[in-house]
């Protein structure tokens, strides 16, 4: 599903459009959950901007990316997360829903209140991951179909996310045992993305930023600005 999500990522960018992963407020004691912000759209017409949390799942992620890139086609600056049953934010959702996984679809599930959060989580799981897709978005796009009603899905998506949290904690646990896992240039390199690490390496080679701004384009002090610029292979204004 990572892969699914960088190509997305290389996608959209290609359009023009930056996008990032935000994942804590300057370090790891800030981390941002997603019951505050899953991501946000900044409408620009130069440089226009997707957010998204870094802490949420992967299948999470994918859908963020097009809900607020479906906010930047209505021209509008928004934070995804919160107030879900806004018209604006149930039309960025539906768009999203489509796009990732068409309604046809969702024709092979028989699943309503009376089935019981529990199986169908184990259900839905399956059907998501089979196509490489959010299984809260399932369960999003089954409610907005009528199978089932809004307090239903939450119980749904509020076991998803429980178990993701879960998941989440083993693997990093045993990254930490096993003392591997990237380094603090490329995670930097990764939440930035490709599109802006480039124009702030040409940027820099051009003499049109300094280190101390590129530095805080990045969201790194400046004597780590090389480090992020080099992590991710040849320079391209070398």
């Amino acid at each position: 599903m990572a892969d699914a999500v960088a190509y997305l990522r290389s996608q959209i960018e290609a359009a023009g459009i930056f996008v990032l992963f935000v994942d804590n407020l300057g370090s790891h004691h800030t981390e941002v959950p997603v019951d505050v912000f899953r991501g946000f759209a900044l409408a620009d017409d130069v440089a226009p901007f997707v957010a998204v949390n870094a802490n949420d799942s992967k299948g999470a992620q994918s859908f963020t990316m097009i809900h607020e890139l479906a906010h930047l086609w209505l021209g509008l600056t928004g934070v995804s997360g919160r107030d879900s049953e806004r018209d604006i934010e149930k039309f960025c959702n539906d768009v999203a829903g489509e796009f990732l996984l068409p309604s046809l679809e969702l024709q092979q599930l028989d699943i309503g209140e009376s089935t019981g959060i529990a199986d169908a989580v184990q259900i839905i799981g399956a059907f998501a991951q089979a196509r490489k897709v959010s299984g809260t978005m399932v369960a999003y796009k089954l409610h907005r179909s009528g199978a089932f009603g809004f307090a239903f899905y939450q119980g749904i998506a509020g076991t998803f996310r429980q178990n993701f949290l879960n998941q989440r904690g083993r693997d990093r646990e045993l990254a930490r045992e096993a003392g591997s896992g990237p380094t603090y240039p490329v995670i930097r390199r990764h939440r930035a993305g490709p599109a802006l690490v480039q124009l702030v390496d040409r940027m820099l080679g051009a003499g049109a930023l300094t280190s101390t701004k590129a530095g805080k384009v990045l969201g790194v002090s400046a004597k780590n600005v090389q480090s992020v610029l080099q992590a991710g292979g040849p320079r391209l204004s070398a």
